[in-house]
């Protein structure tokens, strides 16, 4: 009797980690050097301070960092299938940014971003799509600049997702918000990209919310 005891809450315990775990939903901000807080730590970049709102509502999301430095739409395409191995409820891409620093062949940069959404929605179809518009200096000419800024917008609008038009509102152009080398938010910068991130993300999370609990 008491080894049947004992199984059964060993086993109770197991299932109630399994569907502790699964209860949890995943958001995956998956970018570069922006995204992992270059110059100021994973700690103090703005998917950190989303997870501060998120647990300052008890809600119950999960913010995971998948940024990396210098990350072009190429190598994110080839890594998104290892960030991919858990499950995924909303995919925030933040990609593109080194390619217009590089110049990259704008076709290429729209193709490898739009490949990565699309191994998102294979192996996930439920999760949410945001993403995260960027733009380019004027020094690689008007009408590059023009279609780099063009590339977000249309890729939003082929694909349904939700977009924030430009992640750097109110930071790029403030060198008070930016580090010293004009590319990368400070964390104080940071703390305004994380508002403009919430501000299109809350909405998503919400919606999940009122569909899990209506389910």
């Amino acid at each position: 009797m008491r080894r049947f005891f004992t199984t059964f809450v060993i086993l109770f315990l197991a299932i109630s980690f399994v569907y502790g775990q699964n209860d949890t939903q995943r958001i995956l901000f998956f970018g570069d050097s922006i995204t992992a807080g270059h110059g100021i730590g994973k700690a103090n970049a703005f998917p950190a301070l989303i997870q501060q709102k998120i647990d300052s509502l008890g809600w119950d999301f999960k913010a995971i960092n998948g940024g990396l430095s210098g990350e072009t739409s190429a190598g994110g395409l080839r890594r998104v299938d290892w960030m991919l191995r858990q499950p995924v409820s909303v995919f925030v891409l933040e990609l593109g940014g080194n390619d217009g620093l590089r110049g990259i062949d704008l076709d290429v940069t729209k193709k490898n971003l739009q490949k990565i959404i699309d191994k998102v929605e294979a192996k996930y179809p439920e999760a949410k799509i945001v993403l995260a518009g960027m733009q380019v200096p004027p020094n690689l000419g008007p009408e590059y600049t023009k279609k780099f800024k063009q590339m977000y917008p249309k890729l939003a609008k082929e694909n349904e997702a939700a977009l924030i038009p430009f992640l750097l509102e109110d930071v790029g152009r403030n060198p008070s918000r930016m580090q010293g080398d004009g590319i990368h938010p400070n964390a104080k910068g940071h703390k305004i990209l994380a508002e403009t991130v919430w501000d299109t993300l809350m909405p998503i999370l919400e919606n999940i919310r009122e569909n899990i609990h209506t389910n």
